[in-house]
């Protein structure tokens, strides 16, 4: 098996039709777009501590 399998499957999201929303929509977009980069953020943050982690076990 290789790690790649174990990855979820990459779908590109559903592109939004930016014209058709009010400025006050765009805005609330905006803050949904931001809380979500935010949250993989911290994603990111924690698999590389497990990583480190695992190094250190690894490479005694």
């Amino acid at each position: 098996m290789d790690i790649e399998d174990l990855e979820p499957t990459k779908q590109k999201p559903e592109i939004k039709n930016l014209e058709i929303l009010s400025i006050e929509a765009l805005g609330e977009y905006i803050a949904e777009l931001e809380q979500e980069i935010a949250r993989a953020r911290a994603e990111i943050v924690l698999k590389n501590k497990a990583r480190e982690g695992a190094d250190l076990v690894f490479r005694k």
